[in-house]
């Protein structure tokens, strides 16, 4: 699983013109799903993500994460981020998961998400044309990959 998390003040999605899912202050993350993933990889990046220290404490220092800040988790599916630039200027999706594989995880990932912070997880819709608005908080801007966890 590939993941782009972004700190923010304020995000959004709309579909069709109209606001879909939208968060106040927190995370929002775009997940890529590949054909290999699993439960394992879902547990590490969810782990990962809420426990990063990216938000900031009394002293503007970022020494906090979402869970110690109670702030709010938006995410959106994104099988783009499995692309494969190495060849050519066309992108290859081949590693991304299909909705047969990638529909049942994604939905396992906000699951145990739901779990690990109690509250509410806001969404995109998969495989929908989504507009996602956000205000990224810093910025800050971190790319995890469960299969690189040294990246």
């Amino acid at each position: 699983m590939r993941a782009v998390l972004q700190r923010v003040s304020s995000a959004s999605v709309s579909i069709d013109n109209e606001i879909f899912s939208s968060i106040q202050g927190g995370i929002m993350l775009l997940l890529g799903i590949e054909c290999a993933d699993s439960k394992e990889d879902i547990d590490w990046l969810l782990k990962k993500i809420i426990n990063l220290r990216i938000f900031n404490d009394k002293d503007g220092v970022m020494n906090r994460s979402l869970l110690d800040v109670d702030g709010e988790l938006l995410v959106v599916s994104q099988f783009t981020l499995q692309a494969k630039t190495k060849k050519g200027n066309r992108p290859s999706y081949i590693n991304a998961a299909g909705p047969d594989i990638a529909i049942p995880l994604y939905e396992q990932f906000i699951e145990e998400a739901l779990k690990a912070l109690n509250k509410t997880i806001a969404t995109g819709k998969f495989g929908a044309n989504m507009q996602v608005e956000l205000v990224n908080d810093g910025p800050v801007t971190i790319i995890l990959d469960s299969k690189q966890k040294d990246f």
